[in-house]
């Protein structure tokens, strides 16, 4: 089986830091990318960071400057450092994967972890 498990939320003051760790496992083949999501209202999710294979990132803008964004592909874990923590940061983080199986190794498949609260106090 093959899942993605995140870890890392907790509750800081604004100004502080945390640090989000993802890692996918499983039969596996490829990973082509990681990134963070974050709940919008709608029950939508906002693509907060996101990180691929060949190093390239993409944050919203109202995360950049302050969260960094990283990957080991060879532990198949992407990480999230975020500091000068906002308030309005307070939200569910989940995890997201592009990989590839050793049963479909042409074929990408979309994972999602089960989410770690972040919860930032003014």
């Amino acid at each position: 089986q093959v899942q993605v498990v995140e870890s890392g939320g907790g509750l800081v003051r604004a100004g502080g830091s945390l640090r989000l760790s993802c890692t996918a496992s499983g039969n596996i083949f490829a990973v082509n990318g990681m990134a963070w999501y974050r709940q919008v209202p709608g029950n939508q999710r906002e693509l907060v960071a996101r990180i691929t294979f060949g190093g390239s990132t993409r944050y919203t803008d109202s995360v950049k400057g302050r969260f960094t964004i990283s990957m080991d592909n060879a532990k198949r874990s992407v990480y999230l450092q975020m500091n000068s923590l906002k308030p309005q940061d307070t939200d569910v983080y989940y995890c997201g994967a592009e990989v590839l199986t050793m049963e479909a190794q042409k074929i990408p498949h979309d994972l999602w972890g089960q989410g770690t609260q972040v919860t930032v106090s003014s």
